[in-house]
């Protein structure tokens, strides 16, 4: 996705909201050096996450630490109480797999610092976001997608909704296609690492996890590292989770198709996708 003049004081709240996570008083120094590298990386035509990308590197070498420890674990643990629920709610469905979907794209909320402040707030929207259902719906051509493929790539987003994508991952797995999870490389944002995916059995469910192998908003295909890249070659679609994977990825030729499944918590990305905002996309991309 192409980045919008929306984009800047979007990033800017999101690198503030992260320093005042620390409470050590960086924040005027974090946003500092955020502004001093969208000064240098905007350009009209670039895209949103490598521009996103630099501007919190420069803002998470002044913060030093990551500031977003606590809110991936609070999100986990409140994600997983609603684990039996949405279970049951997968289970006793007539389409399975139209049920999981949506289970998976409401997690897509979890967003801390663009659509909630924390992971307490997700309670409160849970049944809403359930009942509202998918507002622009390609969930049947990705089944008739995944009914023709051996080998998926399942890359994550934000940790608690994470707990969510273990409900697709099995209905997937279901019709006897291999899936493969794709988290981050490094700590950024409360996106899914390594250490995440294993925390909640991420890696006890999937066929084999890898990693996008670098400090990322999204993931750059061209530096995958040997893992991802032998996954690449052998994969028949990519399943993308979250606006963030959407803005990296939408843009990138990966020799197959590829399923976007997110909410819209932001203008750019809703026009870009030809929606309104704050609705429930699953969308296929061939």
């Amino acid at each position: 996705m192409k980045l919008t003049p929306d984009c800047v004081p979007c990033l800017m709240k999101r690198v503030l909201f992260q320093a005042r996570l620390l409470e050590n008083g960086c924040e005027s120094e974090a946003v500092g050096a955020a502004l001093r590298a969208y000064a240098k990386e905007y350009a009209v035509g670039r895209n949103s996450a490598e521009v996103a990308t630099e501007v919190h590197r420069s803002a998470y070498e002044v913060m030093g630490a990551d500031p977003y420890i606590k809110i991936k674990l609070d999100a986990d643990r409140i994600a997983e109480e609603y684990l039996d629920q949405v279970m049951g709610y997968v289970d006793s469905a007539e389409d399975r797999f139209s049920a999981a979907v949506r289970v998976a794209v409401i997690g897509n909320i979890m967003d801390f610092g663009v659509s909630l402040s924390s992971p307490e707030e997700f309670r409160a929207v849970f049944k809403k976001l359930l009942d509202q259902g998918i507002g622009s719906d390609d969930t049947a051509r990705m089944k008739e997608l995944l009914t023709d493929s051996k080998s998926v790539l399942y890359f994550f987003d934000n940790c608690g909704e994470s707990q969510f994508d273990k409900l697709l991952i099995r209905e997937i797995q279901r019709m006897g296609v291999r899936v493969v999870g794709v988290v981050r490389g490094e700590r950024i944002l409360n996106d899914v690492t390594m250490e995440d995916a294993e925390r909640i059995g991420l890696d006890k469910i999937l066929d084999r996890t890898v990693s996008t192998g670098t400090f990322a908003v999204g993931a750059v295909l061209s530096k995958a590292k040997d893992d991802l890249k032998e996954e690449l070659d052998r994969a028949d679609m990519m399943i993308c989770k979250g606006m963030a994977n959407y803005e990296s990825l939408s843009d990138q030729d990966a020799g197959m198709p590829k399923v976007f499944i997110l909410r819209t918590k932001c203008g750019p990305v809703a026009r870009s996708l030809g929606v309104p905002e704050n609705i429930n996309v699953v969308r296929v991309a061939e």
